[in-house]
């Protein structure tokens, strides 16, 4: 049964969900998640024997271990948004230990940070949670500031530090994007060479997505198109932002799409645009999950929707940051369970 927790929680928000009984495109065409996953879908790639371990390293740690959910912190803001602006609230996040430790009370498969912050602790947590090396980022202190996703190391020091997977940001939309598919694809290919598994934040990038007081960068199609270019530089996991939005491609007029994509494939239900980005996802074959968004007034209440829908939708997990550390690490853990508690509820499943 739903727990009273997260009846209370969500309310009217949470019959609306689930009021939705039939999703545009049906359950039965996509790959959906499960305790065999790796083995059901990986195993008939061309990922190498240790890239297969990692994976399932990562689907076998934390509170989620064999459900085939993901539920991932990920702490590269200290580059992407300013460390001041992200460790301010709670400083104690400055210490890359405590990041780890948030990862480690909070049940997560797996913590997502920096070469520096993984560097430093490597000996001591390196066995006891999967790291994931974020191999790229914003550098964020150019003056007039610029958006571009740069190298930050080689591949082979995430080998080295013990990295079960490399994270990638490619800014797809945005003038540098060319280069950045031609570097996160090389270094994918190098990862997987080297045993480790592959992120991609499948990020929009462009002041031209923003029309008429509409932000189409959390477009289901705009975001769905870029899902599948990720899948295409071989990512084993796409990270996206949750869909708010449709019809990208029409406002703007720019690229191809189908009219079915709104008519057959969507409807603006939160579920039915995030189930069109887990069908970019190579029908589910490479799993989805979402991003948990920036920290606010009522993030325990927005964690639960977000991964409500993720997981009706027939997505993998959510990789939840900034909701976690910005706040006292108790109030961190109790955020991450929450999130683990809607994967682990077996009367929220992915909707026909």
């Amino acid at each position: 049964m739903l727990t009273k927790e997260l009846e209370v929680l969500l309310g009217n928000k949470l019959e609306k969900l689930l009021a939705l009984k039939q999703c545009k495109v049906s359950k039965d065409q996509l790959i959906l998640p499960g305790p065999d996953f790796v083995d059901r879908v990986f195993k008939d790639s061309d990922r190498t024997i240790p890239v297969l371990q990692n994976l399932q390293t990562i689907f076998s740690t934390g509170r989620l271990a064999n459900t085939g959910y993901l539920s991932i912190l990920p702490v590269d803001q200290g580059i992407e948004h300013s460390a001041g602006a992200s460790f301010a609230p709670n400083p104690i996040y400055f210490d890359p230990a405590k990041i780890i430790e948030l990862a480690i009370e909070g049940g997560c498969n797996a913590v997502a940070t920096t070469f520096g912050n993984l560097a430093i602790v490597a000996r001591k947590y390196a066995h006891k949670i999967p790291f994931l090396c974020k191999i790229n980022h914003n550098e964020l202190l150019s003056y007039p500031t610029t958006y571009d996703q740069i190298l930050f190391g080689k591949i082979e020091e995430a080998a080295n530090l013990g990295a079960r997977a490399v994270g990638a940001t490619i800014y797809f939309g945005s003038p540098e994007s060319h280069r950045q598919i031609v570097e996160v694809a090389a270094a994918f290919e190098k990862a997987h060479s080297l045993g480790m598994a592959t992120v991609l934040w499948c990020y929009l990038r462009n002041p031209a997505f923003k029309v008429g007081g509409k932000d189409y960068h959390t477009a289901a199609d705009l975001t769905g198109q870029a899902n599948h270019l990720g899948c295409t530089v071989k990512a084993d996991i796409i990270k996206q932002k949750l869909p708010t939005c449709n019809g990208g491609f029409k406002d703007i007029k720019f690229s191809q799409t189908s009219e079915e994509v709104y008519t057959e494939l969507c409807s603006d239900h939160p579920v039915d645009l995030t189930r069109y980005q887990v069908l970019n996802c190579l029908s589910g074959r490479i799993p989805l999950i979402n991003s948990g968004g920036p920290s606010g007034h009522n993030d325990l209440m927005d964690a639960a929707e977000t991964a409500i829908i993720n997981k009706l939708a027939g997505g993998s997990g959510l990789i939840s940051g900034r909701k976690a550390f910005q706040k006292p690490m108790n109030q961190g853990v109790k955020l991450l369970h929450m999130i683990q508690d809607v994967y682990l509820n077996k009367d929220i499943k992915p909707l026909s």
